[in-house]
């Protein structure tokens, strides 16, 4: 189960042949976020096993499974913000019920980032949606 937005970001990918173009797309897409409040980079949105600084500050509208899910995110380096950018696709609007149904790393091995990415990125992008994957699960209790 993947949103619009996510699925908009794998035509794109499908579209451009070339990993330096795709590298140079998610790039943009984390410049076309909106910043994250400097106040919410605290030790409590920071997310470990991450070779970068990276920020999650999850925002929940309504209770329970049915609340909806959003996040803000930040990173010091620009490709892992534009990965926070393509979380936030694949994650955003849903319901902390329906994002149990999100087989993330599926996902994004439909963009095949999984063979393109370091294996420091890869970690730090397998720990970002665990930290997600763990803020629906509190949600959900």
């Amino acid at each position: 189960m993947a949103t619009t937005a996510f699925e908009e970001i794998a035509e794109t990918f499908e579209f451009l042949e070339d990993w330096e173009d795709r590298y140079r797309h998610v790039i943009e897409l984390g410049r076309a976020m909106p910043p994250m409040e400097e106040a919410l980079k605290t030790p409590a949105t920071k997310v470990d096993g991450c070779a970068s600084q990276v920020w999650i500050h999850p925002r929940l509208e309504g209770e329970g499974v049915q609340a909806r899910f959003d996040f803000a995110g930040d990173s010091d380096a620009m490709i892992v913000r534009g990965l926070i950018a393509v979380l936030h696709a694949l994650y955003s609007g849903l319901s902390v019920a329906e994002m149990r149904q999100v087989d993330a790393m599926a996902e994004l091995g439909r963009l095949g980032l999984d063979a393109h990415l370091s294996s420091q990125r890869s970690n730090g992008l397998r720990a970002m949606v665990a930290r997600i994957e763990g803020i629906a699960a509190q949600a959900r209790a």
